[in-house]
C-alpha cells in the first residue's frame, strides 16, 4: 500500500489526508461533512466527480488524530518551516 499524504497547520489546528497521487491534481466535486455531533468534531469527506473519497479534513486535528500522524505530517504553518 502507498504512503499516505497527511498535512497539518497547527496555527488553525486543521489536518488534511490525501488518498490521491500527489503528482496528480484531483479537485473535490463534493464535500460531505460528518455530522459534528456524531464525530464529535467537524470531519468533511471529499469525493471526486466518480463517487471517490479523495481525501478528509479533520478540524481539532489534536483531538482526533494520534500524535504520531500529526508529527509526521508536512507542516504548513510557520513551524514546520
Amino acid at each position: 500500500m502507498p504512503d499516505v499524504k497527511v498535512t497539518y497547520d497547527k496555527s488553525v489546528n486543521a489536518a488534511y489526508i490525501y488518498f490521491t497521487d500527489p503528482q496528480v491534481s484531483v479537485r473535490s466535486a463534493h464535500t460531505y461533512p460528518c455530522d459534528p455531533i456524531d464525530v464529535d468534531g467537524m470531519i468533511n469527506l471529499d469525493f471526486d466527480e466518480q463517487g471517490r473519497l479523495i481525501g478528509i479534513e479533520v478540524l481539532a486535528a489534536t483531538s482526533k488524530l494520534p500524535a504520531y500522524v500529526l508529527q509526521a505530517a508536512e507542516r504548513l504553518d510557520s513551524e514546520g518551516s
